[in-house]
């Protein structure tokens, strides 16, 4: 046989046998990287907040963790249900549930599996292999009041909520109060949308309360929120952002946000299933204390030394439990 023909021959044999090998070595590396599985909340991603700080915080634990993780939408899986078990069956190590409203399924699924781990967000469970992060919504909701009210020449704010449930309204309870703790005169307007996906039903609501007289509007209702935003802009008068950083979309409107730092949240819990393979904890409650809650930059307008000094005072009074925002 040809020398030629005999090297190129043995070449492609060697390279061969290295191609399997490098196959092998990268589906066994595959086979030790942790799995996550996430089912998002019913707006999805697109939301320009909710369910987008979440899948963030897994994209941001592929990058540095080196972690695989697959998810779910409503819309896709026709219920949360068909979503979670799917991810279930996928062998994950971690299926997140992503949304109070999910409860039923999450545990409905977790009786089901009991040695699957799941874990919750914004709402708690009893079963033992279903663990929660739940946030103080009310606390950071009490500096967005606190900025309206100190703010606002008309004395009427606006609050427009997504769907009227017990968590909605921890965000409400706390705009209200901390506008009234800065200013007892001010009118506080609150409205609920019953969606958290319609763009449309917040503008329209925006611009109800701006007739009104409305001239700041919180909204915590997901994309229906965008909406009130863009809205808001639209007319001229002062907004603010709700559980990411909503400034760029509406740069002349949107004071501050208030963050909910879900993607931060999913991103410690995932950690901790690479160092230790399990949540160690059952329940977690993130607040101003915790920097599970706080404020965006404030842009748009500039806040006198004494409006800053006092807001300075609300952060470390709420952080202290001096001030506690109490349920309705």
């Amino acid at each position: 046989m040809n020398r030629r023909i005999l090297f190129l021959l043995m070449s492609a044999l060697l390279l061969a046998a290295n191609g399997c090998s490098m196959s092998q070595k990268a589906k066994e590396a595959n086979k030790d990287r942790v799995k996550i599985g996430i089912m998002l909340s019913d707006a999805g991603l697109g939301d320009q907040s909710f369910s987008d700080a979440g899948f963030a915080g897994l994209e941001k634990a592929r990058e540095e963790l080196n972690i695989a993780f697959d998810y779910r939408e409503l819309e896709e899986s026709k219920s949360y249900e068909n979503g979670l078990e799917a991810l279930v069956k996928e062998r994950n190590d971690l299926v997140i549930g992503l949304g109070f409203s999910m409860q039923e399924a999450i545990e409905k699924t977790a009786k089901k599996y009991p040695e699957q781990q799941f874990l919750l967000i914004d709402s708690t469970s009893k079963l033992p292999n279903v663990h929660s992060i739940t946030f103080k919504e009310e606390e950071g909701s009490y500096l967005i009041g606190a900025i309206a009210g100190m703010n606002t020449k008309s004395n009427i704010v606006g609050f427009i909520g997504g769907v009227d449930v017990q968590l909605i309204r921890k965000f409400e309870k706390g705009f209200i109060e901390g506008v009234k703790g800065v200013n007892p005169k001010a009118k506080v307007v609150s409205r609920f949308a019953g969606s958290f996906g319609d763009d449309k039903l917040g503008a329209e609501l925006a611009r109800k309360m701006i007739k009104e007289g409305a001239d700041h509007i919180y909204p915590a209702a997901g994309f229906t929120g965008v909406g009130v935003l863009l809205e808001s802009q639209r007319a001229g008068i002062y907004s603010f952002g709700v559980d990411s950083d909503q400034f760029y979309l509406a740069e002349k409107a949107v004071v501050t946000s208030m963050m909910k730092q879900v993607d931060v949240a999913i991103y410690n819990a995932v950690k901790e299933v690479v160092n230790k393979k399990e949540l160690t904890q059952k329940n977690s409650q993130l607040g101003i204390k915790e920097d599970g809650v706080g404020l965006a930059p404030i842009r748009v307008i500039s806040l006198t030394p004494e409006q800053e000094d006092k807001l300075n005072d609300l952060k470390e009074k709420l952080s202290d439990g001096s001030i506690t925002v109490l349920p309705n």
